[in-house]
């Protein structure tokens, strides 16, 4: 008996041993299209040696408010509420970028609005704080037509949930909407909108999203960090070498059946997954978002202080990835 005692004690403190070895990474996430090579990564966590535990919000504020509150050790945003969050004190730095693209100005199909100077005397709905937003406020800027989310104004501005955009849209509550993917292809793909522009010719371009560490993460858990770093370019790579398996994966997991393969394609064709950022994408994300009024921060951070690559760059040269 005291011979089983003695094994079964040394089995327990094995298993033991191999859960705490097996460290946990707290990861905030999104449910949409793009994010879904973050999402792989808690299934390719374990042969990375670490367990990723996802929690998904509604938006990237909502990731940013869950940092400060010392819940996550990672999130997944759009870069306006990266930047947003770094501005009102949110202590994280941008370790990679996971997407790029992921806008659409979608009009109701109906009305057949062509560009952006159609949207003059219009309802146009967008969800306020995103990436949308600072890109539709530069469209609009840039094609000479005022905004307001009140009347009197060229464009009325429509705050909505992502989710609610294309209810409105449909059932002509707006009549044109900034919708991320797959939101804005499904509009378009089941016929109730049209495709005015895709709105990457404003200084941003093709807006990147953003992976986040905290500060605390990043400097007091370095080895845990480079392990999911590396996990992440596996994902990543995983999700652009193999379209099945993303698709599937998107389809089946994220949305539960919910978004069809035209969908996916469409969406996917629209913000297609990366891993790189730059400072420069950052400052000048940063530098618009002040220019319209986004965010409203009193004091913008600067890129290169709070824009730190040097995990991503150890592993993609880890894993051969240019």
């Amino acid at each position: 008996m005291k011979l089983k005692a003695i094994c079964a004690a040394m089995a327990l403190t094995s298993v033991l041993g191999a859960a705490q070895a097996q460290e946990v990474v707290r990861l905030g996430n999104l449910k949409f299209a793009h994010y879904g090579a973050v999402s792989y990564i808690k299934e390719i966590a374990p042969k990375c040696g670490i367990k990723v535990e996802e929690r998904v919000f509604a938006k990237g504020l909502d990731v940013m408010q869950a940092i400060i509150a010392g819940e996550l050790d990672v999130g997944t945003t759009a870069s306006e509420a990266a930047i947003s969050g770094r501005a009102g004190g949110a202590p994280i730095y941008v370790v990679a970028g996971f997407a790029k693209g992921g806008a659409l100005l979608v009009g109701r199909a109906d009305l057949k609005l062509k560009s952006v100077k159609d949207l003059k005397g219009k309802k146009v709905g967008v969800t306020r704080g995103g990436i949308q937003e600072v890109l539709l406020l530069a469209e609009l800027q840039q094609n000479g037509l005022s905004v307001s989310d009140q009347p009197g104004k060229d464009v009325q501005l429509v705050f909505l949930a992502y989710a609610d955009l294309n209810q409105a849209l449909l059932g002509k509550q707006i009549d044109a909407m900034m919708q991320s993917e797959p939101q804005s292809s499904q509009a378009i793909n089941k016929g109730f909108g049209t495709e005015i522009i895709k709105p990457y010719d404003t200084p941003i371009g093709e807006p990147v999203r953003t992976m986040v560490m905290t500060e605390k993460f990043y400097k007091e858990k370095r080895p845990l960090a480079e392990k999911f770093m590396n996990c992440f370019v596996q994902s990543t790579k995983t999700f652009i070498d193999n379209k099945a398996i993303a698709e599937k994966y998107v389809r089946e997991v994220v949305f539960k059946g919910q978004i069809t393969k035209d969908d996916f394609d469409d969406a996917i064709g629209n913000s297609p997954y990366s891993y790189d950022i730059t400072p420069e994408h950052i400052q000048i994300t940063t530098d618009v978002m002040v220019k319209t009024g986004v965010g409203r921060m009193s004091k913008p951070p600067v890129a290169k202080d709070w824009v730190k690559t040097d995990l991503l760059e150890a592993a993609k040269k880890n894993l051969g990835v240019k």
